[in-house]
Order: C-alpha cells, then sequence, then structure tokens
C-alpha cells in the first residue's frame, strides 16, 4: 500500500472513530435526557399516588413475591419490611378474620379467569390491632405461553378516614345530637328491622311542665334538663330495648316485652326518679313523666303503634299528669 492511500485510510478511520464517538456521546446525552425524564415523572405519578393513599402493585403470579413501587411494603399496616415479607401469603395472613375467605376468593376467581378483574373493600389488620380499611384493584397483565397467569398489577388505597367519615354521618343521620339517643329515622328504622314480625312494647313519654321549665330558666337549661331525662332512660331500661328522643320533650322506647309486671316496673321506676324535685345546675326543678303504653302485635305498624301509645300517654295527662297508663281497646 502506497504511503498516501495509508495515510489517506488512517484519516478516514479517525473520521469515523471520532464521528462514532460523537454519536455514542450524543447517544449517552440523550438517554441521560430520557432517564431524566422518566424519573421525573415517576416522581410526579408516585407522588399523586401517595397523595392519595394509592399503592401501586406487581405480583409475580408463580411465586407470589410483590413488587410494591411507590411506598415500603407493609407501611399501610405500620410494618417495616423485615417484619413483613413482600408476598401474597403476607397479604392474606392480614387480612381481617371476617373478610378474609370472599376477599381471597375474589382475588383467586380473577386469577382462575372467573372474572375480568378483582376488586373488593376489605378490611386488614395493623400492627397495633387496629382496622385498616382499602380499596383493592388488580388484573393480569401478562400469560405464559399456554395461557398460564404470570404477573398482575394493581392498586391499594387506604380508605380508612373516609370509612370514619362514612360512619360519623351515619351516626349524624340517626342520633339526636343533644342526647345522644336514637331519633325518629332510628327508632322507626330499629322497628322495621326488629319489631315488624314480632310483638313487643312502645312508651310514649311526654315530659310534664318542660315547657315552662325551657320558658323560665333558658333553652340552655332545658338543654341539660332533657339531657337529665336521656340518662335517667338510659340507667332504668338498660341496653334490653330502644330508646329515642322524637324531638321537644318527646321520648319513645321500643321494648321487646309485654309482661305487663315488667313493663308496670321499668314505669315505675323512671317515675320514682322524679317523684320529688331534682337539684340541676345548682336549680331545684319538679318535672313530672307522663307515660302512654302499647303492647303490639306482629299485625301492627310503627306508626299505629306510636299512635296507641300517644293516646295512652293523653290519658294520663287528662287524670293528672306523672303516671303511666297501658291502652286497652275501650279508650
Amino acid at each position: 500500500m502506497e504511503p498516501d492511500e495509508q495515510a489517506s485510510n488512517q484519516s478516514a478511520l479517525t473520521d469515523l472513530i471520532a464521528e462514532l464517538k460523537a454519536e455514542n456521546a450524543a447517544l449517552k446525552r440523550e438517554n441521560a435526557k430520557l432517564k431524566l425524564l422518566n424519573d421525573r415523572a415517576e416522581e410526579k405519578l408516585f407522588a399523586a399516588l401517595d397523595g392519595n393513599r394509592l399503592c401501586l402493585w406487581e405480583q409475580h403470579i408463580p411465586s407470589g413475591n410483590l413488587t410494591i413501587f411507590n411506598m415500603r411494603w407493609g407501611e399501610l399496616l405500620g410494618f417495616s419490611r423485615e417484619e413483613l415479607a413482600a408476598h401474597v401469603d403476607s397479604w392474606k395472613r392480614n387480612l381481617h378474620p371476617e373478610d378474609r375467605d370472599w376477599v381471597i376468593k375474589a382475588f383467586e376467581d380473577h386469577v382462575e379467569g372467573k372474572s375480568d378483574y378483582y376488586q373488593a373493600v376489605h378490611r386488614m389488620i395493623h400492627k397495633n390491632g387496629s382496622v385498616t380499611w382499602v380499596s383493592d384493584r388488580g388484573r393480569i397483565v401478562e400469560r405464559m405461553g399456554d395461557g398460564t397467569p404470570l404477573r398482575m398489577m394493581g392498586t391499594h388505597m387506604d380508605i380508612t378516614q373516609e370509612k370514619r367519615y362514612e360512619q360519623e354521618l351515619s351516626e349524624l343521620a340517626h342520633c339526636d345530637p343533644l342526647t345522644n339517643l336514637s331519633n325518629r329515622k332510628a327508632i322507626t328504622q330499629a322497628f322495621e328491622e326488629q319489631y315488624r314480625h314480632d310483638a313487643g312494647s312502645v312508651f310514649f313519654i311526654d315530659l310534664d311542665g318542660f315547657k315552662e321549665l325551657n320558658d323560665k330558666l333558658g333553652h340552655k337549661f332545658g338543654d341539660h334538663l332533657l339531657i337529665h331525662v336521656a340518662d335517667t332512660l338510659r340507667g332504668v331500661i338498660g341496653t334490653q330495648a330502644d330508646i329515642a328522643r322524637l324531638g321537644g320533650d318527646e321520648f319513645l322506647i321500643l321494648h321487646p316485652s309485654q309482661d305487663q309486671t315488667l313493663l308496670q316496673a321499668r314505669a315505675q321506676s323512671l317515675l320514682d326518679v322524679y317523684r320529688q324535685p331534682i337539684i340541676l345546675e345548682g336549680t331545684e326543678v319538679k318535672l313530672g313523666l307522663s307515660i302512654g303504653i302499647y303492647c303490639f302485635t306482629s299485625s301492627d305498624d310503627f306508626a299505629s303503634a306510636c299512635e296507641f301509645a300517644d293516646a295512652a300517654m293523653y290519658r294520663v295527662k287528662a287524670k293528672g299528669k306523672h303516671d303511666y297508663q297501658f291502652w286497652h281497646a275501650e279508650q
């Protein structure tokens, strides 16, 4: 090879190497740029997931191993990674005992192809023994050549706060806020659920002299008086019956018994509390209870049972107040 030709080849090789190095450097810069964009996209995704208490997970079906992408495994339940293995068996063990069977069935139904996806709102047991509510959703994303499930991906969302809020709203909807007794809606529902096809008794109670005391001593004192009556009803009647404040100074008791001797004893015990004046907020007051009692059967609805008890209560009012009376057809 002539010297000039050799020099020319050497120059071409040098230029090619320089060009390849430049392209390699450009690819590295582009790769670094793409990696940075990917990292930032992941940061935004994980921030969004974490901000909504949403955990992104992947399960390798054959091994049962779990990969958690945006939070440490077990963190939701108060465990460290060392304390709780990232495996489907760990998840199963921490399911609430009352939910475990149906949740696992829902999961396995999807893996076996019986449902399009896995979805469940259920409870899990926190490390401290408390209950954590979660909303789970997932589906198979990859299968092996023979169709056997290989990978499953999904989300795991902590909805404990929402469940607590839901429970508080339910309690407010069914509770008298002043006395913490049931309200009219709750006592009506209790009748429909517990007594609609059974027998029992209803006490309709109206306070004697409450309006005068409320007008004279003020609404705040009147509230304290209503709370005192509510506490008295709880103390005398106990937990075997449902107690409600219907509104104003009217109270209702749904009792499972029709034993007149027992019902008379309960009514008399209530009357005895207010037989003499009571001291409330440093003030002596005289209060009475007019109590009407109706023993209902499975053929009675709630409205008619209350109407009969109310009629018996007004008979007490007409006779002098602070007493009880059973409703009888001749009335």
